[in-house]
């Protein structure tokens, strides 16, 4: 028994270096320069599909990250692509604008062998082992064994076309190319004249066509025989040329259902289709934000933004995605909320450089600064086009406001309206100190072109607003504290409690009665 375990551990252990040699090729065999030292190195060749399936095991085994950048989809979308990989599965990704399918896929080669040998020279990436191409077969012919081989990198192995409807079967399968013809004086039926297309270019590797139904029908016609077959004819040329290749595919469910321009066939061919989805929550929101932003910059003055703000800006996108003003066919990128957050850190940067101060806060009133960066990305209804596309980005960031605001202050109405989520004496609202204030005819006018002393110094005067905002939100320091305040103005003006009348960038919270007697 203990020689029978010894002999299977050895098993085990020889099973487990010659996976691993075919993963990773030692620096020796790189160096081989002709089919035959190739040969006598031991290289082992592999389909490109076998490749990501063997290296996303090794992965796996060794829990080392998959799809680095793809935030959100742990639970949902990368077990799907994981599957569908191991299946050797051709893929379509089914999701709206900015769902992060473009980057997936070009995550892909990460899976791919560091490096590959070809035959040298051939332009469609020919086997040393399995010559392809008249050029390849040729220089086999020609050299036998010493044949030269060249190594290409992963990422010459990752093709992308958009599909726009002026793509021709020239431009993805190929072409009779007069030119080379004219300059080797060849004649039209031989096979050397063949101008391969970015298809037949990506053999031994991956090709990813985006948005495919803008893919006009008659061309999607030529991806069936690559698709089932796994090869390809150009023009009248007896020859089929075998690919070996991974055929990933991205598309808007929109276009793929409703309008219908994939044609049935491709669809059957295509053997996995995965479904993405938008961020489902903030934390996951405000991650993506933090990593696709432009945030770390150059500048003379610090901008500090509040986990808080960080929240308001993501749940804008969250409104939006609910909102009846807004197309939901259409969606809501998540380019959006990354844009929002760079021009709210660019207002709050060049008020700081103006004021001459080293560090800044973002304030309610920034957010006004947004506006342009959500208008060009909501498609509208009619409802939405009637209130017009400025007026709608307010409202969204007003319902954004109110969200947040409900998840770090209590109920802003009287126990009798709704239930307080902190204690408070039975006969008055937990706000109600502020609330009188505004009764008595007060007003805290702001603007973001106020500097900081002048900003603290309209919102100090209010009695119990200090207090209220220090003991529900974490102030981490004296200066940040005002912004605190004015969030707290504003929750309060979401939930109607109070007024607000903005004219010329300036933003005068009010007493809420005497706001509706001034209309």
């Amino acid at each position: 028994m203990r020689f029978r375990k010894r002999c299977l551990e050895m098993h085990a252990l020889r099973t487990f270096l010659f996976i691993e040699s075919r993963f990773m090729p030692t620096t020796d065999l790189f160096t081989a320069k002709t089919t035959g030292e190739l040969r006598t190195l031991g290289y082992r060749e592999r389909s490109v599909k076998d490749e990501l399936r063997e290296n996303l095991l090794h992965r796996l085994k060794n829990r080392e990250p998959l799809f680095p950048g793809i935030i959100g989809y742990d639970r949902t979308v990368i077990p799907e692509l994981v599957n569908a990989l191991l299946s050797r599965h051709d893929l379509i990704l089914l999701g709206l604008r900015g769902q992060a399918k473009t980057r997936i896929l070009r995550c892909l080669p990460l899976l791919l062998d560091k490096k590959i040998p070809i035959i040298a020279g051939c332009e469609i990436n020919s086997s040393p082992f399995r010559p392809i191409s008249k050029h390849a077969r040729d220089m086999v012919e020609q050299h036998g064994e010493n044949t030269p081989i060249e190594w290409i990198d992963r990422e010459q192995r990752y093709g992308e076309k958009l599909a726009t409807p002026d793509v021709t079967i020239a431009d993805l399968i190929g072409d009779i190319d007069p030119i080379k013809a004219a300059s080797q004086r060849l004649h039209y039926a031989h096979e050397g004249v063949i101008h391969f297309g970015i298809v037949p270019r990506m053999n031994r590797g991956i090709f990813a066509i985006n948005e495919l139904p803008d893919l006009q029908p008659r061309i999607q016609v030529g991806l069936l025989n690559i698709m089932e077959e796994k090869d390809l004819q150009i023009r009248g040329f007896p020859v089929r040329i075998p690919l070996d290749i991974l055929i990933v595919f991205s598309a808007n469910p929109e276009d793929y259902t409703n309008r219908g321009n994939i044609i049935t066939p491709l669809k059957d061919r295509i053997d996995s289709q995965i479904l993405t989805h938008y961020p489902r929550d903030r934390a996951h929101a405000i991650a993506i934000t933090e990593q696709e932003a432009w945030l770390d910059r150059v500048s003379p003055a610090q901008v500090r933004i509040p986990r808080y703000f960080r929240e308001i800006v993501e749940e804008v996108a969250f409104q939006a995605r609910r909102s009846e003003f807004i197309d939901q066919k259409s969606g809501v990128s998540s380019r959006l909320t990354i844009s929002a957050m760079e021009n709210l850190v660019s207002n709050v940067e060049k008020r700081a450089v103006v004021f001459g101060q080293p560090a800044a806060f973002p304030r309610i009133c920034d957010l006004i600064a947004v506006i342009p960066a959500m208008t060009g990305k909501m498609e509208l209804v009619y409802e939405g086009e009637q209130e017009g596309v400025g007026k709608v980005a307010e409202v969204l960031i007003g319902r954004a406001v109110k969200e947040v605001f409900k998840q770090y202050f209590p109920d802003a109405f009287d126990a009798k309206e709704g239930k307080p989520a902190q204690p408070r004496p039975p006969e008055q609202s937990y706000y109600q100190e502020i609330l009188n204030w505004f009764e008595e005819g007060h007003t805290v006018d702001l603007s973001d072109t106020m500097d900081d002393a002048a900003f603290a110094a309209a919102l100090q005067k209010t009695p119990g607003l200090r207090r209220l905002a220090a003991r529900h939100l974490k102030i981490e320091s004296e200066e940040e504290l005002p912004i605190a305040m004015e969030f707290l103005l504003e929750g309060l003006y979401q939930h109607s409690r109070l007024g607000k009348k903005a004219v010329d960038g300036t933003q005068s919270y009010r007493d809420m009665m005497g706001s509706i007697f001034e209309r």
